[in-house]
């Protein structure tokens, strides 16, 4: 009797002891989901929960709660645990590195590009990053793949893909032309080199492509990545700068041609290889193409009275040479706010936006933006548009209002994003398919 009643004594107290790490446990996890759910409120008001581009999608059914996913992000608040399963708070700034499908122990992640109601345009491409159109392939930006560290490894891969299949026989000036002188195009011109292929880069404006149009003070977040006839480059943080000067000795070090300012026109399929016209009137033949052009490769412009004017620009290069003028920022991006950030320590700085708040911005460019306006150091008009540039002035009109405003201007910085050149690939051959949340990274079952 005394043996039973001591072993429900012990059952009783192991019973309670679990009891209490339930509680606890249960407890704990309604606690995070409450804040994560308030995380994801916030975040839906500010319009950064729905996806813009490539972004994480959770297998509710596979995940186990490990956090894995959540350490290995390198942007803040991308996931986070609800229910005891992991859940998307802001979609909308996912750069698209792969961490968390990599780190995700149990293979419940799977990175998509677009949503089922909203689509994104990419150009077809296959496993081996070849188009629809034979001989022509496509990395980096423009085939959804915009990180630094992803756009380097496709650019390498491409150029290893298209040089086993490279017909020696058909006659052409080069083996490979390059267009495009980023992160990708960067890369892909080393391993063409490595591989001994006859090369050529076109870059439309200057080397580093999208990262040369940063602000200079901009920081990039990129991560080691193996650059090739170079090695492994570990950068968490890093400079615009910086990241140009590595990339500049990098290619000056191993003798790669690069032809600046010269935007590519036209592709023609010509005797077995490509015919390409350029901006510049200069013609070339070739037997493969990659295209390693950016999304943002042709400024989205406002299409009012006096654009053309030079004191219009699309890019902020120097802002430490700019001082004591009365400048107008047009966008409501990163790039607008960062640029308007940096010209208004120095300057009369007017931020112009067609919506009624900043939805797709980064968490420290959003406070910035709520310190300058609570400090009166920046004028931000939301619901603005411009309705004319003029010499000394800019005309604007707010909220539907039919009567113009003048307001004195020195300076244009339009950064109203870019157009996907879905012109020039069409025109190419190349067929434009809109992704409605397709995988584009997943594991294999």
């Amino acid at each position: 009797m005394e043996v039973l009643i001591e072993k429900i004594i012990t059952y009783s107290v192991v019973l309670l002891f679990i009891g209490i790490i339930v509680f606890i446990y249960i407890r704990k996890q309604k606690r995070e989901s409450r804040i994560v759910d308030e995380k994801i409120k916030i975040s839906k008001e500010e319009g950064l929960h729905e996806p813009v581009s490539l972004h994480p999608v959770v297998d509710i059914n596979s995940c186990i709660r490990t956090g894995a996913c959540i350490s290995a992000c390198h942007e803040d608040d991308i996931l986070g645990i609800r229910n005891g399963k992991a859940t998307i708070i802001n979609a909308s700034r996912c750069v698209g590195h792969g961490a968390c499908f990599h780190a995700c122990p149990v293979e419940a992640i799977t990175l998509c590009i677009g949503t089922e109601k909203r689509g994104v345009d990419l150009p077809h491409v296959n496993m081996q990053f070849e188009s629809n159109v034979s001989g022509i392939y496509i990395a980096g930006e423009i085939g959804g793949m915009g990180l630094i560290k992803n756009a380097v490894e496709q650019g390498r891969q491409a150029v290893e893909n298209l040089t086993k299949t490279i017909d020696k026989s058909i006659e052409s000036e080069y083996d490979l032309i390059i267009v495009g002188a980023g992160p990708a195009g960067i890369s892909a011109s080393l391993t063409a080199k490595k591989n001994n292929l006859k090369t050529l880069t076109l870059e439309q404006d200057t080397l580093g492509g999208t990262v040369f149009n940063f602000p200079r003070a901009k920081i990039i977040m990129t991560s080691a990545m193996d650059l090739p006839l170079h090695g492994k480059v570990k950068l968490s943080e890093t400079s615009k700068t910086e990241l140009l000067g590595l990339w500049q000795r990098v290619i000056s070090k191993n003798i790669i041609p690069i032809v600046e300012s010269t935007r590519v026109e036209s592709i023609v399929s010509q005797n077995g290889g490509f015919l390409m016209t350029t901006s510049t009137g200069m013609n070339y033949t070739t037997k493969k193409i990659l295209l390693a052009i950016g999304r943002r490769g042709t400024p989205r412009k406002l299409n009012v009275p006096g654009e053309e004017l030079e004191k219009v620009a699309y890019r902020l290069l120097e802002p430490e040479l700019i001082a004591g003028k009365n400048i107008v920022v047009v966008g409501g991006g990163d790039s607008a706010i960062e640029s308007a950030l940096l010209l208004s320590e120095t300057n009369s700085v007017s931020l112009v936006y067609r919506g009624d708040s900043f939805g797709r911005i980064k968490p420290k460019n959003n406070e910035k933006v709520k310190e300058v306006i609570a400090a009166n150091t920046m004028k931000v008009m939301f619901k603005t548009n411009l309705t004319s540039i003029e010499k000394d002035c800019v005309y604007y009109i707010t909220d539907g209002s039919d009567a113009g405003v003048k307001l004195e201007n020195d300076m244009v910085f339009i950064m109203a994003g870019g157009e996907l050149p879905t012109q020039f690939l069409e025109k190419s051959g190349i067929m434009i398919t809109r992704k409605f949340g397709e995988a584009i990274l997943k594991h294999a079952k």
